[in-house]
């Protein structure tokens, strides 16, 4: 199973990945709490945890699942609604959530399917779908337009949903993900790289680890570099049976990247696979944005073992619209721009709130 090295973080997996956004930060060698400590810990994390969905959870029932979000900040302030990345949930951005309300923003993070406390639909879903729920929870909550944002895939969902709903966006936000067609690297690959490419990644498939108990899971996961009580972690334990708990079980599957073949029809021939991993695929933002008419802001993380290396693409996206586009790179950063430099993250979306008002 791909682990959270915790704060919220999954541990370094598969080096090659071009499509599952893991690699935030390699695990350490620090040792973990005993098991009495950290038997407290749990306890703490669990009336923690409780206390924070009261405060900021909250769920919807839409056409496709019952799905599951958090709020930070009032209404008042101009909606951010943010899509997290692989393996990740609303909770990816609970470090820099109360900056981000400082700046003026009221913040409000989804879990999609199979993530945090949103379950995998039983029929066939799409980004699309989950860009349907966006909209169903807008109108919920009485939102006429949003920012719309997201790191990762959570930024082909914020692409797929300007392109279903634009007259909803008020602006958006794509983190390393969604202003770029996804397999535009693997597509320049020979045929003979791309095969050892997908080899080398499905060398040691990840399996599910089932725990007996939400505590082993907890315990697992803990990162001892971060210490604490690290209680949003709780939000990755999703229960599987009667007495057994997983990390995000069935999301592989879903994202169809379980076997070499799922890799290679989801680069090559992704009307194959299932309509998840394929609407990942067949994303198309050049298409999506060709009209552009909102602002949007490009972060762009640019480091020595970059496995999305699209600066070139996300310098062309912006030159066609450069009345509408931001793009900033962040060098010698890894994917993940608003755990490593959360500071410039969050002066980089203040600033693009500015721009946002100054358009309306």
């Amino acid at each position: 199973m791909l682990l959270l090295n915790k704060s919220g973080m999954i541990r370094t997996f598969y080096l090659l990945l071009l499509l599952i956004p893991f690699c935030l930060k390699a695990q350490r060698g620090n040792t973990k709490p005993e098991l009495v400590t950290a038997k407290k810990l749990y306890q703490q994390a669990q009336q923690e945890f409780v206390s924070f969905e009261k405060q900021h959870g909250g769920f919807i029932h839409t056409k496709n699942v019952k799905l599951h979000y958090l709020t930070w900040g009032k209404p008042s302030g101009i909606p951010l609604i943010w899509s997290h990345g692989s393996f990740t949930n609303g909770y990816e951005l609970i470090k820099v959530a109360d900056d981000l309300v400082t700046a003026g923003y009221y913040l409000i993070a989804i879990d999609y399917y199979g993530h945090g406390q949103t379950d995998i639909p039983s029929h066939p879903v799409s980004l699309y779908h989950v860009a349907d729920d966006i909209k169903t929870l807008m109108d919920q909550l009485k939102i006429k337009k949003a920012v719309i944002g997201g790191w990762s895939r959570g930024g082909a969902v914020s692409t797929a949903f300007y392109d279903a709903y634009p007259e909803r966006v008020l602006g958006l936000i794509l983190e390393d993900g969604g202003s770029v067609a996804t397999n535009t690297h693997y597509h320049k690959m020979e045929a003979s790289q791309l095969a050892n490419t997908i080899n080398a990644i499905v060398a040691h498939p990840p399996k599910d680890t089932v725990y007996t108990s939400v505590f082993d899971a907890y315990y697992d996961i803990y990162d001892p570099e971060e210490a604490g009580t690290q209680f949003s972690s709780l939000a990755w334990i999703k229960k599987v049976g009667e007495r057994e708990w997983a990390i995000c079980p069935g999301v592989m599957e879903l994202f169809q990247m379980n076997i070499a073949q799922q890799w290679s029809d989801l680069i090559l021939r992704p009307s194959k696979v299932g309509l998840f991993g394929a609407s990942f695929s067949l994303l198309a933002p050049q298409i999506i944005f060709r009209n552009l008419d909102v602002p949007m802001l490009i972060l762009d993380p640019v480091s020595k073992d970059d496995f999305m290396p699209f600066e070139k693409e996300n310098a062309a996206l912006q030159a066609a619209h450069p009345e509408f586009i931001v793009h900033k790179i962040y060098e010698n950063t890894g994917h993940n721009i608003h755990y490593e430099q959360p500071r410039r993250f969050v002066q980089d979306l203040s600033d693009f709130l500015k721009r946002v008002k100054a358009s309306r």
